[in-house]
């Protein structure tokens, strides 16, 4: 697909990283936006052996270019001393901006490196929100191969998909050394993945993998930090009743979980849809909260007893409760929990999203289509002005 697709990431003046998983479209992105940048990709070799060896060669190049306004690094983890000449740039240079992009913030962690004391912000990357997509691809497109540009925009969805998550464990894990046996961790992979939109509970995970609690939770760790997984928290503001304190856990594409996820005779086609669907919704929340600033966290609540929200937005902008049924229909008990939770958090705004077409409301719960609410999610504005 040749045509550029706009994202919701508005541009900024200040210099900053952008961080991502690959395939998410960061180059392309500022490719389009920044067009007379300086453009260093350390993913190139030669441009790498060139900089490894003489990072400072970087100021030179920057001198040398005065009209340049903007530099942009890519896969900065790649080099991580070279931060050291843009942080005297930035000190010498305050007419321009730097923009670093990143797959990984985790080498850049373990070489201690503090990301310019602040001098750059950070920001996030995502696959394209069905907001941005919805004019080119179907919902049901995206919600069985997820919504990462590289895939989404393939001939062959389905074998790229495929490969996807092979290829990123390849450079990203195999490669930068981040764990000693593979086998291990892929085996890890295919046990994390019936976790996805569940409570996690890593004594099962490392059970089922046959490897030491310690060994899967740095293995979690390492899905954070290569952005390919999230941690969602319980909701436990002023708790009046005992909640559970096992976070959820998300991979950042629903695409990606089908991909893992094995199916059998005993796997029910259902389960695997509604986890899909939930993990659609969490992606395309995540990243309209990081595009739009909000102030607006994003938890879960379950009671000791077991009722459950699946979502709960928090922050300035208020609280919000969002339940997502797999269902072509809603019917009053679809709600119980949601009301569970309003009794408990009074003013709280409840939501149901559901796989129907009509936007009804049960007793004050807003029920609302999922491809609805997601194609209404924009940077600008309230969530009550989008629903």
């Amino acid at each position: 697909m040749e045509f550029y697709i706009p994202r919701l990431l508005k541009n900024s003046k200040q210099s900053f990283f952008l961080f991502g998983p690959r395939g998410t479209g960061k180059s392309t992105f500022l490719k389009h936006n920044y067009i007379n940048a300086i453009y260093l990709d350390l993913l190139k070799p030669d441009e790498f052996r060139k900089y490894s060896a003489r990072p400072e060669r970087l100021i030179e190049l920057v001198n040398g270019n005065p009209d340049r306004k903007t530099v942009i690094i890519d896969e900065i983890q790649k080099l991580p001393e070279i931060l050291g000449p843009v942080h005297l740039l930035i000190e010498d240079h305050k007419d321009k901006q730097f923009i670093m992009t990143g797959s990984s913030a985790r080498k850049l962690k373990k070489e201690g490196v503090d990301l310019l004391a602040g001098r750059a912000i950070k920001q996030n990357f995502h696959p394209f929100l069905f907001s941005e997509i919805k004019q080119h691809f179907s919902f049901e497109e995206i919600f069985q191969y997820g919504s990462i540009p590289i895939i989404i925009t393939s001939e062959d969805r389905r074998s790229v998909l495929d490969s996807y998550v092979s290829l990123y464990i390849k450079e990203e894990v195999q490669l930068e050394g981040f764990v000693r046996n593979i086998g291990n961790f892929n085996r890890f992979l295919e046990s994390i993945s019936f976790s996805h939109g569940s409570l996690l509970n890593i004594s099962n995970v490392a059970r089922e993998c046959q490897v030491e609690r310690k060994v899967v939770e740095n293995y979690i760790k390492i899905l954070e930090d290569i952005l390919l997984a999230y941690r969602v928290y319980s909701f436990t503001k002023k708790a009046k009743r005992v909640v559970v304190q096992h976070p959820k856990f998300y991979f950042f594409d629903t695409g990606v979980f089908r991909s893992l996820r094995p199916t059998g005779p005993f796997d029910k086609p259902e389960e695997i849809s509604g986890a899909a669907l939930e993990g659609l919704v969490f992606q395309n929340l995540k990243g309209w909260i990081d595009y739009s600033g909000k102030d607006l966290k994003i938890y879960f609540w379950r009671t000791k007893a077991g009722v459950e929200v699946d979502f709960i937005l928090y922050g300035s902008e208020g609280i919000y409760a969002i339940e997502v049924k797999n269902s072509q229909s809603v019917r009053h008990g679809d709600v119980k929990s949601l009301k569970s939770f309003q009794k408990e958090y009074p003013g709280s705004n409840a939501i149901l999203l559901y796989n129907g077409n009509e936007k009804i409301k049960i007793d004050d719960v807003l029920c609302i289509p999922v491809q609805l609410f997601l194609q209404n999610l924009y940077i600008d504005g309230t969530l009550d002005e989008m629903l």
